[in-house]
């Protein structure tokens, strides 16, 4: 099981959370994590009606030392009405488990 929380933040204040389990597959079938991590994304801000933001390379060297990022106004094409977007693994199956 991969699993992702995603929160929008205003103020500090925690204002809307979802979170995105994505099942694991056959062996035949099996997804990478960067597919996990983009289609979790993908579910997420169609949640939050959002558009999908732009992953900068601040934000990849973020995710790949912590499992988690913060999507903030640069990310965004449109305008937004919140601080970020938090988007954080929170489980996910390991290779030697």
């Amino acid at each position: 099981m991969f699993k992702v929380w995603g929160k929008i933040i205003k103020e500090n204040h925690l204002e809307r959370d979802t979170t995105v389990e994505i099942p694991n597959e056959s062996s035949e079938e099996k997804m990478s994590r960067t597919k996990k991590v983009y289609k979790a994304l993908e579910i997420i801000c169609h949640e939050f009606d959002l558009a999908v933001p732009v992953w900068l390379e601040s934000n990849q060297r973020e995710f790949i030392k912590h499992a988690r990022t913060r999507f903030r106004d640069v990310n965004f094409m449109e305008e937004i009405e919140f601080d970020y977007l938090d988007f954080q693994v929170i489980d996910e199956d390991h290779p030697w488990e």
